[in-house]
C-alpha cells in the first residue's frame, strides 16, 4: 500500500518501548484480544508504509511483548517508542449489527436531532484521555470544534445513511433551557 492509497487504516496499537535487553518490543494494543496483532503480516504507519513485522508475541500488561523482524537491540526497540501501528480496515472483520469502527464515522454528515439543521461533517475522532470526541467541521465554515461522543450528545447514528444526529451542548454564554420573559 502506498502513502497515496485511499484505503482506510485502523489504529490497533502503539509501541510503548523496549522490553529486556534483546530487542523485544512492548506494544499497547487497542484490540479486544491483544494477540490479534499477530494475525496481521505487517503493521503499518499512519501513511501506510510498513512499520513492524511481528515474528512472535506473548500477552503482557496492557498489550503484548513482541519479537519483530530487524529489531535486535534494546536501543532499537526503545527508538520506536510512540510509533502508532495501523492495519487496513479491509483486514478486520465486519462489525456486528449496532457496532462500528470509529474510523467509519469520519466523513459522516451531522444534523441536529431536534431541528434537522445541518451542523457539519465529522473530520476525526479524538481521545485526549477522558473520552472520545468527534471533531466537527462546521457546515458554514470556520474552526472545527469537538462534540463529546456520548449518548446525550449523539443520541442517534445512521451509519448506513451517512448520518449522525446530534444534540450539541449550548455554546458558552448562551442560556440553556427555555427563555424567560423579563416583563413579568
Amino acid at each position: 500500500m502506498t502513502a497515496s492509497s485511499p484505503q482506510t487504516l485502523i489504529l490497533v496499537g502503539r509501541v510503548a518501548g523496549g522490553f529486556g535487553v534483546r530487542g523485544e518490543v512492548r506494544i499497547t494494543t487497542y484490540t479486544e484480544d491483544p494477540l490479534t496483532l499477530t494475525k496481521f503480516k505487517v503493521l503499518s504507519r499512519q501513511d501506510g508504509s510498513p512499520a513492524l513485522t511481528l515474528a512472535s508475541a506473548r500477552v503482557a500488561k496492557d498489550g503484548v511483548v513482541a519479537r519483530c523482524a530487524g529489531i535486535d537491540t534494546k536501543e532499537a526497540a526503545d527508538a520506536l517508542r510512540g510509533l502508532r501501528l495501523y492495519v487496513p480496515r479491509s483486514a478486520l472483520p465486519e462489525p456486528e449489527e449496532d457496532e462500528f469502527y470509529l474510523a467509519d464515522l469520519i466523513g459522516l454528515t451531522v444534523r441536529h436531532v431536534a431541528t434537522n439543521d445541518l451542523i457539519g461533517k465529522i473530520k476525526s475522532v479524538q481521545n485526549f484521555g477522558a473520552d472520545d470526541l468527534l471533531e466537527i467541521t462546521p457546515a458554514l465554515g470556520g474552526q472545527t470544534w469537538y462534540l463529546p461522543f456520548t449518548r446525550a450528545a449523539v443520541p442517534e447514528m445512521k451509519i448506513a445513511e451517512g448520518l449522525v444526529l446530534a444534540d450539541p451542548p449550548a455554546l458558552v454564554g448562551e442560556p440553556e433551557g427555555p427563555v424567560e420573559d423579563d416583563d413579568r
